[in-house]
């Protein structure tokens, strides 16, 4: 018994120290998964700090960029080499295939008969004599066969060398051809063409490099005779500037959080945002044009939108000024602030961009008026259209009448003006930018003098216009236009815009009549 006794202890000791292996296993496992979930929450955690350090550091240099558009614009030139816009043939490489490679020739070793044993030269020699003509016939036609398969290689060889000096030729041809037209380009810019100037600074202004998810769409206008430059351009939204000033990762909610960046500091981001922008095109503007070409440059600039209450798309203009060459020249565009850089320069700046408040443009942003061709006045008597220089006083004004009506002028008064022109005062009826408006037209064949400009203000003032509008079937010399950007309520009308105003509001197709020393762009 107590042998079997012992027996018991040592078995129920045994399974004790056994149990108790399996318990610390146990517990060791359960700290191994412990410690390995807790290495695993700890990565997961680095994680999601590195994604929102490189969201942030995605952010702050986005807004370094904005910051720095135009400094950062400074050391680049926009223009652009009219030698970068020749071409180079793009020339075929030649490949003849299996043609490039010559045809073996046929080996006699590979149809000769093997030489005769001692017995067949003996006792078969007519046999052996026959073996070697049948030979001899195969190696002949072996190598008639190679020779026409030659010659036809050898021909479509030369008909493939031929088609591919075809191919370069034509290439070549092409090639010459575009730079042809590059150096007619160049010189028709050279020489001040008006269509030459505006197509080469629209180039240089639309390749500019850009931040990302900005777009430099622009159109642009020349005129010679005053050597200035108009600019329509495209600014980007308020959405350009980032609704979050950094971004934060909430653990308990497994999130990352923005926060939103205030209201004003966007509002003041924008408004530095947009004003870069116009000084960058200004500079650009200036950079690659000379003065002989350049001594004005006009901007409006414009963003897309729609009404919110019509639906309709609308380009409200943000910022519109004109500023000359030497006033651009003394800016030292590095070290101002771009917003009180604008009001320098007497820009029209809108006082709130972010709600696209807009402001009335110092010039026409249908550029088409500036382009627009007249047709030759010697056309005037092979065809029935009417010659506005032809027209009696009375005729004229109510013609000029008909025009503003049909542009939406109501409560027209008129008097005759001493000058075979219209003087009239009429009501803009829209609630925002309506008002009393101030119409004088001028029937001239000559330039009009400044001071008739400076007399509209004048009377602007007598009656509390808000706007003050000077048509004429002639042209305005550049200090008219420059009294008239300066003062920012005055329009001036010239011929051939006037002649296009009458196409498309009255759909009357008129000629101005014979000018005395009109102006090329006339």
């Amino acid at each position: 018994m107590k042998q079997a006794a012992r027996e018991q202890r040592d078995r129920d000791r045994l399974i004790a120290q056994a149990q108790r292996q399996r318990e610390r296993l146990a517990k060791a496992a359960a700290a191994a998964d412990k410690q390995a979930a807790k290495e695993a929450a700890a990565l997961y955690l680095q994680a999601r700090q590195t994604e929102v350090a490189a969201l942030n550091e995605g952010l702050a240099e986005r807004i370094g960029e904005l910051d720095g558009l135009l400094i950062g614009s400074l050391h680049r030139s926009a223009r652009i080499p009219f030698a970068a816009l020749r071409r180079q043939p793009d020339l075929p490489r030649f490949d003849p295939g299996h043609d490039g490679v010559p045809i073996a020739p046929p080996s006699w070793e590979e149809f000769a008969p093997p030489p005769p044993s001692a017995v067949q030269r003996m006792f078969k020699k007519q046999a052996v004599e026959r073996t070697n003509q049948q030979r001899q016939a195969a190696f002949n036609d072996a190598q008639a066969h190679h020779q026409a398969a030659e010659t036809a290689r050898i021909q479509r060889l030369q008909r493939a060398e031929q088609a591919h000096r075809l191919e370069v030729d034509a290439a070549r041809q092409r090639a010459d051809d575009a730079n042809a037209k590059v150096d007619a380009f160049e010189q028709a810019y050279r020489q001040g063409r008006p269509e030459a100037v505006s197509d080469y600074l629209e180039l240089t202004l639309e390749s500019r490099p850009l931040l990302a998810g900005f777009t430099s769409d622009v159109e642009v206008a020349y005129q010679p005779d005053i050597r200035r430059l108009l600019v329509v351009m495209e600014l980007p939204g308020v959405e350009a500037i980032p609704a979050e000033t950094e971004f934060r990762y909430v653990r308990t909610k497994d999130e990352i959080t923005p926060k939103p960046r205030p209201p004003r500091e966007i509002n003041q981001r924008y408004s530095n945002l947009v004003a870069q922008l116009v000084l960058r095109t200004m500079r650009d503007a200036f950079e690659v044009t000379g003065e002989n070409l350049v001594t004005d440059v006009a901007v409006n600039a414009h963003v897309s939108t729609r009404n919110k209450a019509t639906g309709r798309p609308e380009k409200p203009c943000l910022v519109s000024l004109i500023t000359t060459r030497e006033q651009f020249s003394d800016l030292v565009l590095s070290e101002l602030d771009p917003g009180e850089c604008l009001r320098h320069l007497n820009a029209l700046v809108s006082k709130h961009p972010w709600d696209l408040e807009a402001v009335r443009p110092v010039f026409d942003p249908d550029l088409s008026r500036y382009k627009f061709v007249d047709a030759h006045d010697a056309a005037a008597g092979l065809d029935s259209r009417r010659v506005l220089l032809e027209m009696d006083p009375t005729e004229f004004e109510h013609l000029v009448r008909q025009l503003f009506e049909a542009m939406g002028l109501k409560s027209w008064v008129t008097q005759a003006s001493r000058d075979d022109g219209v003087d009239g005062v009429a009501v803009n009826e829209d609630p925002i930018m309506g008002g009393v408006c101030v119409i004088q037209a001028k029937r001239y064949r000559g330039v009009v003098a400044t001071e008739a400009v400076r007399a509209l203000a004048g009377v602007m003032g007598q009656l509390k216009a808000s706007r003050g509008v000077l048509v004429t079937t002639s042209w305005f010399g550049k200090q008219s236009h420059d009294f008239a950007a300066e003062h920012g309520r005055i329009q001036l009308i010239e011929g051939n815009h006037l002649k296009h105003m009458l196409q498309e509001h009255l759909g009357l197709d008129v000629i101005v009549g014979e000018l005395k020393n009109a102006p090329k762009r006339l």
